[in-house]
């Protein structure tokens, strides 16, 4: 890999935990990550929880936004170097396929957007999605990648599945 990773991360309706953790990537990563983040049918905005869990955290949200994984998929996009899905196959969600050579992994996180009911409870939720995504996005920014080939990036990643 090179010394810095470009990753991709991906969610069906990319509004919450697709731009959590790509708002994480880029904050932990310190320079040596550049994220981005991808819907296979956007929701079109991020969710406004989100938005106010970032900021209770202190990350800048400007820039965030809800977009087409085809924005990727371009001639001229960077290339990925990682594709990360993000979506919960128990919740029954479809997690978009990213085709092509980069390595591939799947965090799959419950869906704190699918939670109905007081707002409190909704706060809950994305304060909790945050937390999760943020060990496993943590310990993968703990790991000297710049010195990984693929495959063991690849393995590094699929052992993080259960930070």
């Amino acid at each position: 890999m090179g010394e810095r990773l470009n990753i991709l991360v991906l969610c069906t309706g990319n509004s919450a935990r697709s731009i959590i953790a790509e708002a994480l990537f880029n904050q932990l990563g310190a320079g040596r990550i550049r994220a981005y983040s991808a819907g296979s049918h956007p929701k079109g905005e991020v969710n406004p929880y989100t938005l106010a869990e970032l900021k209770r955290r202190g990350f800048a949200v400007d820039g965030l936004r809800s977009k087409n994984w085809d924005v990727f998929a371009r001639p001229d996009a960077p290339r990925m170097d990682l594709v990360v899905t993000v979506c919960d196959n128990a919740a029954a969600e479809v997690c978009p396929v990213w085709p092509g050579a980069p390595v591939r992994a799947h965090w799959g996180f419950p869906d704190p957007a699918a939670v109905e009911g007081e707002e409190r409870g909704k706060q809950a939720a994305f304060a909790d999605s945050f937390a999760s995504i943020e060990a496993r996005v943590a310990a993968f920014c703990r790991l000297r990648f710049e010195r990984m080939d693929k495959d063991a990036l690849s393995r590094a990643v699929e052992a993080l599945r259960s930070a």
